[in-house]
């Protein structure tokens, strides 16, 4: 497909968008409407909208790439697995306690149990957290529409970055969450089309039926889903699974992104049918990825088609778009186009508005009744404005650093960042007869995760040749709970959260 007849049509498609927020911002664009989308979301449309934002592109095009390496294949399913009891977890476990407490950013439950410095470096680490993981996602592609588009335009990687926040931003900045509500749920029609339109075309032009290619994929060097053999290995079914179950508790659970959408819901009832009914989809989409990936190493076998390069090195992530773009018709091609850019960007449109409400929550105080600011809409829009410049900068600063596969990447960064709130939450629910002395949380929330890293940096030293995988996060949580129980005093009175 020409790069031309691309950027038209993600001009078009951001044309949708823009439409969409015009209409659904033009009633009511306050706060509650930015927040909470003033809590009358419908739970399917949230679920269904749900598949978007925990896809994203990483999803749509670093999965399907890892699937030729004999050592991952299908190794991705164990976590998806691992991810359906997560989601069951906090469905049952942290969805009530939040509706309980009636909160619009769940870090207010840290400062109800362990304080307000507690409470501040939770909201810090999500902070963090989150910029840095929506960057890498946004990363992946835009590298794509670096490669297959603006190169051709001779316009500068940073220039392409500049340009995709910049059309998030501008949907995003007026409605917030009931602006994200509905585009999200847009954004995932294309995504699921995408995906099986995606396999269907191959099997067509591999003269397969879907029972065949059913059979071929099951056949193939490709689709070992459980690995057993070697536990000492990162690719250990055990490890896979749990690091699965404890990475979705933290960066779902404990995340105010995803969560802020379960919060818009009327009531637990609603929110917890949207969990279940999104775990189902959930799981099913990801081994409809998983199939794409061994797809494509098929069809890149028999057309011999080589990984593509980018810097001199082979990289997985591009293997999807190169056979889009470059081996496919143009339906195929733009069917591609429409999945990636929406999964991406339902994944970055989303992070921006949770950003942005934490923020203007935990540090501003704007939900609070005798708020300071005049504006505080006018304030809200600078602040969004702040976390489109800072994610633009993380973005530059992983393209500089990053040769990885971004799946591995994020997993990674997750690992090291969302672990002190896994301690944190932790702490907070188990521990009820006890509190924390309050100055000493943020050094306990930097100790962790640097001595998670050196442990996983000597690993196969320090415990025969032991290699951490995602479990690498109960590592960083324990440790973190672990020195919240050195800090601890006893509480006043046993909490009743």
């Amino acid at each position: 497909m020409e790069p031309s007849v691309i950027l038209s049509l993600i001009i078009i498609y951001f044309g949708i968008l823009l439409v969409i927020s015009h209409v659904v911002s033009k009633k009511n664009s306050d706060n509650d409407a930015f927040f909470k989308a003033n809590k009358n979301s419908k739970w399917y449309l949230v679920a269904f909208g749900m598949i978007g934002t925990a896809l994203s592109g990483v999803t749509f095009i670093s999965v399907p790439g890892q699937v030729g390496s004999p050592d991952i294949q299908f190794k991705y399913f164990q976590f998806v697995l691992g991810n359906a009891i997560g989601f069951i977890l906090i469905a049952k476990v942290l969805l009530p306690l939040y509706y309980r407490m009636n909160l619009t950013s769940i870090y207010g439950y840290i400062e109800q149990r362990l304080g307000h410095v507690s409470y501040k470096t939770a909201a810090t680490i999500f902070l963090i957290s989150r910029t840095i993981g929506s960057a890498a996602r946004l990363y992946l592609v835009v590298i794509v529409l670096q490669h297959y588009v603006f190169d051709a335009f001779h316009v500068p990687f940073w220039m392409t970055v500049l340009i995709s926040l910049g059309l998030i931003f501008a949907y995003t900045y007026r409605g917030g969450l009931k602006t994200i509500i509905i585009t999200d749920t847009l954004q995932t029609v294309f995504l699921v089309s995408s995906v099986i339109f995606t396999i269907y075309f191959i099997c067509d032009s591999l003269d397969y039926s879907m029972p065949q290619a059913f059979e071929a994929v099951k056949e193939s060097n490709y689709s070992k889903i459980f690995f057993y053999e070697d536990w000492l290995k990162s690719n250990y079914w055990v490890k896979q699974v749990l690091g699965g179950i404890f990475v979705t508790i933290a960066m779902v659970g404990l995340d105010q992104d995803l969560m802020q959408k379960n919060l818009s819901c009327k009531n637990i009832g609603e929110a917890q049918k949207n969990m279940f009914t999104f775990t189902g989809i959930f799981v099913v989409i990801n081994l409809f990825f998983l199939s794409v990936g061994a797809l494509l190493y098929l069809y890149a076998n028999k057309n011999g088609i080589d990984i593509p390069m980018l810097d001199g090195k082979p990289r997985t992530d591009l293997l999807f778009p190169e056979i889009a773009f470059k081996h496919l018709q143009l339906i195929p091609a733009i069917v591609f186009l429409l999945g990636l850019t929406a999964a991406t960007f339902a994944t970055t449109d989303s992070a921006l508005t949770a950003l942005t409400t934490s923020f203007c929550v935990d540090f501003l105080g704007m939900d609070k009744q005798n708020n300071k600011y005049q504006n505080p809409v006018k304030t809200r829009h600078l602040v969004h404005i702040g976390f489109s410049v800072l994610m633009f900068l993380v973005i530059l600063v992983i393209y500089l650093l990053n040769s990885d596969s971004v799946v591995a990447l994020i997993f990674k960064i997750a690992a090291y960042t969302y672990g002190p709130l896994l301690g944190l939450y932790s702490f907070g629910l188990f521990v009820k007869t006890k509190t924390v002395k309050e100055n000493l949380v943020p050094l306990i929330c930097i100790l962790a995760p640097t001595i998670t890293f050196i442990i996983s940096s000597y690993s196969t030293e320090l415990f025969g040749n032991y290699q951490f995988a995602e479990e690498l996060i109960i590592l960083n949580g324990g440790l973190t709970f672990l020195g919240l129980l050195l800090i601890s005093k006893p509480a006043d009175r046993q909490t009743r959260f």
